[in-house]
Order: C-alpha cells, then structure tokens, then sequence
C-alpha cells in the first residue's frame, strides 16, 4: 500500500485526454506533457485537438490528435487501441474529461437532451473506463482522472439532467477505485464548481444560467484550468479520491454530508423564493 501511494503517476505518463481541444481537458494535456509525459489528445473536433498537440510539440513534447466522440463505444474502443499503438506504450494515464452543460427545468427538458447530455457525460465515462482498464490490469498499473462536477452532490434545482450525469460519474469513481486498488490501478475524481472553460458555450444553457454563469466567472471565479488541472494530477499522485478546488466546492461537500436533510430542504426553500416562482 505505501508503495503504490509514493507512484507518481502524473510523471512521465503515456497518457489520453478526451475533451482535450480546450479548457481543462487541454489544460491536462498540457501539464502532462510538462510532467515529462506524451499525450493522445483526443475531441470531438479534430482541429480543436490538433491545437493542443501543436503547443505540445511547441515545447518539445509528444502529442497525437486523435477524433473520437465518446458516447460511441466503438469510437472509444478505436481510440484505446489507437492510443497504444501511437505512443508505443500501454496508456497509464486516462483523463476522461469530456463533457457537456446542460441546464432547464426537469419539465422542460426533452428526453432527447437527457439522452444527449447521458451519452457524452455519463455513457462517455463508462466507455473510456471500459476500453482502458482491460490493458491498465493486464500491466498492473494505471491511473483514471474522470471529472465530475460539484453538480453531483449538490443537486441544485432546475439542473437535472447535468446533476445526474455528474452523480454517476462520481459514484463509478467511487466504486471503481475500491475494486481496481487490487489491480494497481487508482481513480480520482475532479468536482469544480466553475472554471473558465467553453462547456457553458458548447452546451444547452437557457440564456438566464448563461449570464449568470459568465457573471461568476468574471467576478468570483479564482482558479483557472491550468491551476486545476495542475493540482489534481498532484492529488492523484498522493492518492486523493476527490479534488474540489474551490472553497464553495468543499463547504457544499462537508454541509451535504453531515446534514444531508437540512441542506436540501434549505436548497428547495430558496429555490422556492429566489427562482422558483415565475
């Protein structure tokens, strides 16, 4: 046990980023490659992609672009096999960051949104931990960023479909680092409130969630996705499970675990009065 909290497995990785054409998935793939790492820069958007893996190679690192859409397993299946092959080693770092923002009264929400934000959000993780883990046991090492949200534990009313995705992805986390600890392989989940990224943009957001959202960020916003990524890649090395970066993101945690019943009932009174009647 002592020895497998000492690895440091941000340092030197064969690693895959998806999401990683912008904001923190980049931000991982950046560091990493600063780490001494080579990094498969995985997205959606192939041009987005390449970018990264440009200011990789900028610095005299190693980086590949790769398109892959993770709500497809088969996509994600190629995207593992493919990443082997073009860093020539087993990947021992997979940062499973892809995602989308997704906001609106439950209600208001189609179930063809819930089915869009599940395959990309939830379904995405689940993929990339399914194609990868196989190879990370066959080699008795590994390690899996996958980055929830402080979505999943605070509920906040008229986020639904996003809370959901995130609650699953923090509970696979979970679960997974207790049952693959045996197999050298460590798990870690990344739960920010708001970082300075293009999910708010590239996702659906009614416009009032946008102007707030920008609000925040402009005015109370203290991290960064540099900042961020940076420390959980340090937690992960001395086996944290959870990284919260910021302050509200660890007082919600504490007041949800220790008064689960007060805490919800508070959020649905002030809902109640603050947003709720209209």
């Amino acid at each position: 046990m002592g020895l497998f909290k000492k690895d440091k497995f941000s340092h030197g990785a064969s690693a895959v980023v998806t999401g990683a054409g912008s904001g923190i998935g980049r931000a991982f793939a950046l560091e990493i490659a600063a780490r001494g790492g080579q990094v498969v820069c995985s997205d959606i958007n192939l041009d987005s992609a390449q970018e990264t893996v440009d200011m990789i190679k900028a610095t005299g690192a190693k980086a590949f672009a790769v398109a892959c859409d993770v709500s497809s397993a088969d996509q994600v299946q190629k995207l593992a096999e493919s990443a082997a092959e073009l860093l020539g080693a087993p990947v021992d770092l997979l940062i499973n960051n892809a995602g989308i923002g997704i906001g609106g009264r439950f209600s208001e929400t189609s179930l063809e949104d819930w089915k869009w934000a599940m395959g990309i959000n939830l379904w995405g993780v689940i993929h990339g931990c399914h194609a990868f883990v196989p190879a990370m046991k066959a080699s008795g090492r590994g390690a899996i960023i996958n980055v929830a949200s402080a979505a999943a534990f605070t509920s906040a009313p008229e986020m639904s479909t996003y809370n959901v995705t995130k609650s699953g992805v923090l509970t696979l986390t979970e679960t997974l680092s207790g049952e693959l600890k045996k197999d050298g392989i460590r798990l870690s989940a990344l739960c920010p409130t708001l970082v300075p990224t293009n999910i708010i943009k590239s996702g659906k957001l009614p416009g009032k969630y946008q102007k707030l959202a920008d609000h925040m960020l402009t005015n109370y916003s203290f991290v960064t996705a540099k900042s961020v990524a940076a420390l959980t890649l340090d937690r992960l090395d001395r086996g944290k499970l959870y990284t919260m970066p910021q302050p509200d993101a660890k007082l919600l945690w504490l007041i949800k675990r220790t008064l689960p019943a007060t805490y919800t009932k508070l959020f649905g009174l002030s809902y109640r009065f603050v947003g709720g009647a209209r």
